[in-house]
């Protein structure tokens, strides 16, 4: 782990200079490249992710979600380890997708509705796609299969779920918040300036990341690497919606497996949104990026099991 960190500034510093440089090479392409990026988010990802930061910003605060967060706290702390809030969390994140778990997470923990020791959990817990992407985005949209996409989506559950009740077994009894319900309502700040500036972060991100998907294509097909399932993988680890375009190309049991994998474990552009949010509520970047790769590694499995009726 030590020779992991000294070597991440190195990497990053690399990284940085390339980026420039392409930039200040090819201009026209690669500017056009982030605008094609905050389109894709203007279109397809503000409509449906800017309601949802604001309604679970509001949600939160009410002393309903107080009261239901202690009917299914048993249910929580049992499979997870975690508190009726956090349970709740993981229920809105499934439902909503990236980045609204993360931003939950880090909301609940600043007003202190979850404990400092379940954070972590709740983290890789509420981390989540939602079925209105993977279902109607990926199944539907790009592999033109809304089959493609349900299965998608339990094997998305599945790798967050199994590796997350593994976790359980990590935390001690006491973990889970054992604060009073009405801390759940002291809620602070606007709930609508919060989600626009959370929204904002959000479309940052992805015009960025969709740019260096493109750097990534270009320097892949330079070095000859012409291999469809390799050069979408590769992509999909900068930015997971370029990767399942360029993998429902391909419209296998492997390109599903593949698409359960870059979903899960969400590429650089998913997992620097919920690390906005999640590392100023005291989660540490590289333990829950491992995670990520671990949850996207069983989804795999499971995609390749789900999907095998599909295409035989």
């Amino acid at each position: 782990m030590q020779k992991v960190k000294k070597f991440i500034p190195y990497l990053s510093l690399f990284t940085i200079v390339f980026a420039m440089a392409c930039f200040l090479a090819f201009p026209a392409r690669y500017t056009g490249l982030v605008l094609e990026g905050a389109t894709l988010f203007a279109v397809c990802v503000l409509p449906a992710t800017l309601p949802f930061l604001f309604l679970t910003a509001i949600l939160t605060r009410q002393k309903a979600f107080g009261r239901v967060a202690g009917k299914i706290a048993p249910l929580a702390k049992k499979a997870f380890r975690v508190s009726g809030a956090g349970g709740l969390c993981a229920v809105l994140s499934a439902l909503s997708g990236y980045p609204v778990g993360a931003r939950t997470v880090y909301d609940l923990r600043a007003r202190g509705a979850i404990s400092d020791q379940e954070t972590f959990r709740l983290a890789c817990l509420a981390s989540t796609s939602g079925p209105m992407f993977l279902v109607g985005a990926v199944g539907a949209g790009m592999f033109a299969s809304s089959a493609i996409g349900w299965v998608l989506f339990a094997s998305h559950l599945i790798g967050v779920y199994t590796v997350c009740f593994v976790l359980r077994f990590t935390a001690k009894k006491t973990t889970a918040s054992t604060l009073p319900l009405p801390a759940l309502n002291n809620g602070g700040g606007n709930p609508l300036m919060d989600s626009v500036l959370s929204v904002l972060a959000v479309g940052g991100a992805i015009a960025i990341f969709y740019a260096f998907s493109g750097i990534l294509c270009d320097a892949l097909k330079l070095a000859g690497i012409d291999n469809q399932l390799i050069r979408a993988t590769v992509t999909g680890l900068v930015e997971m919606t370029s990767g399942c375009k360029l993998l429902s190309e391909a419209a296998n049991i492997y390109a599903v497996a593949l698409s359960a994998f870059l979903v899960t474990f969400g590429g650089g552009c998913v997992l620097v949104q919920q690390l906005s949010f999640l590392t100023r509520a005291g989660v540490k970047a590289l333990p829950f990026i491992g995670i990520k790769l671990l949850q996207g590694m069983i989804a795999a499995l499971a995609a390749l099991a789900l999907s095998a009726p599909i295409f035989l």
